[in-house]
C-alpha cells in the first residue's frame, strides 16, 4: 500500500507541471555519446511519447556525430576539423545526407512509432524545414576558414513544424539544411536546435548530455546546480567554473535566452527517463538556465 500511496504522490507532483506545459512546445536536442547508447536513447524517446501523450509538443532535433564517423571511416574516408567542425566535402557530405538525414533520422522516427507514439522524420526526402547558407568562419590568421560543405541555419519552416505539433505528431528533425539553390549543408546540432527552438519561440530547449548539467565545481557531480539565471551564468564563465566544451553550450543557451525562449536544460540523457524528471518534478535532474529577473 505505501508503494502505491507513494506511486500516487509522484502523480500529483507531476500534475502541477503537466497542466502548466500543456500545449507548450519543448525542443529536444539528441546528440554526442547520449546517442551511442541504444538503452538510453529508447528510455528517451519513451519520455517524448509521454510527453505527447500529455499534450506536450516535443520537437527532436538531432545530430549523429559518431555513426558518421563509423560510415567515414568504413569508406576510407579520413575525418578533419577545423576549428572543432567537421570539415564537410563532397563524399563526406553524401555520407551525412545517407546516414545523417536517412538512417538516423528515420530510425529515431520509426523507433518513436513503435513506442506507441506518432512521429515525422523531416529529411530531404520526406519535407525539409531547414534553410540555410554556408557557414563563413575566420581563421587565426583572420582570413576565411574553408569548411566545405557546412552551413548555418537562417529560417524554419514554423507552419509545417507546429501544424504536426498540433497534431499530435512529434517532428524529427536532422541537424543538415538546404540553400535556396539547392545546396544540402552540414550543420552543427546545437545551432540547429537553437534555431528551431527561437523560431518556435519554445517553452523549453533541452540539450541531452553526457554530463547532469552546470556545476559549482565541474569536477564534482554532487555541485550541480539545478537553477541559474543569465547573469549567474555569464559570471561562472568569467571566472572559469564553466570552462572548456560547457562554454559553447551555455552560450547558446544565453543566446536562445535572448531570443524568446522561457527556459533552457542541460541535463544527462544518459539517466534513465532523465526527460520527465527534469519536465515533471519540482526539483528535477539537471540545470534549469533562466532569464535574469527585471
Amino acid at each position: 500500500m505505501e508503494d502505491a500511496i507513494q506511486k500516487a504522490d509522484i502523480l500529483i507532483e507531476a500534475l502541477r507541471w503537466i497542466r502548466e506545459f500543456r500545449g507548450k512546445i519543448t525542443v529536444i536536442k539528441l546528440g554526442g555519446s547520449v546517442m551511442e547508447d541504444r538503452w538510453a536513447v529508447n528510455h528517451l524517446l519513451l519520455d517524448v511519447v509521454f510527453m505527447e501523450t500529455v499534450h506536450m509538443r516535443p520537437v527532436i532535433v538531432h545530430g549523429g556525430g559518431a555513426a558518421i564517423s563509423r560510415a567515414m571511416a568504413e569508406a576510407g574516408i579520413e575525418p578533419r576539423f577545423v576549428q572543432g567542425r567537421r570539415y564537410t566535402d563532397d563524399a563526406t557530405l553524401e555520407i551525412c545526407q545517407r546516414v545523417l538525414a536517412g538512417e538516423v533520422n528515420e530510425g529515431i522516427a520509426r523507433t518513436i512509432n513503435e513506442l506507441g507514439g506518432r512521429a515525422q522524420a523531416l529529411n530531404f526526402r520526406t519535407t525539409n524545414v531547414l534553410t540555410g547558407e554556408r557557414l563563413q568562419l575566420r581563421g587565426p590568421d583572420g582570413k576565411p576558414a574553408d569548411l566545405g560543405h557546412v552551413g548555418t541555419v537562417t529560417s524554419v519552416d514554423r507552419n509545417t513544424i507546429e501544424n504536426m505539433c498540433h497534431a499530435g505528431i512529434v517532428p524529427v528533425i536532422p541537424s543538415m539544411c538546404e540553400t535556396p539553390d539547392g545546396e544540402k549543408l552540414n550543420v552543427n546540432a546545437d545551432t540547429a536546435a537553437t534555431a528551431v527552438a527561437q523560431a518556435l519561440r519554445a517553452e523549453k530547449l533541452m540539450y541531452l548530455s553526457d554530463v547532469n548539467g552546470v556545476r559549482r565545481d565541474k569536477n564534482d557531480p554532487e555541485s550541480l546546480l539545478h537553477s541559474l539565471d543569465a547573469g549567474e551564468a555569464r559570471a561562472m564563465i568569467a571566472g572559469g567554473a564553466i570552462d572548456s566544451g560547457m562554454i559553447p553550450k551555455v552560450q547558446a543557451c544565453l543566446e536562445t535566452l535572448e531570443r524568446g525562449v522561457r527556459k533552457v536544460h542541460i541535463i544527462d540523457g544518459r539517466l534513465r527517463h532523465s526527460l520527465l524528471l527534469e519536465v515533471y518534478t519540482s526539483k528535477g535532474v539537471g540545470t534549469e538556465i533562466v532569464k535574469e529577473e527585471v
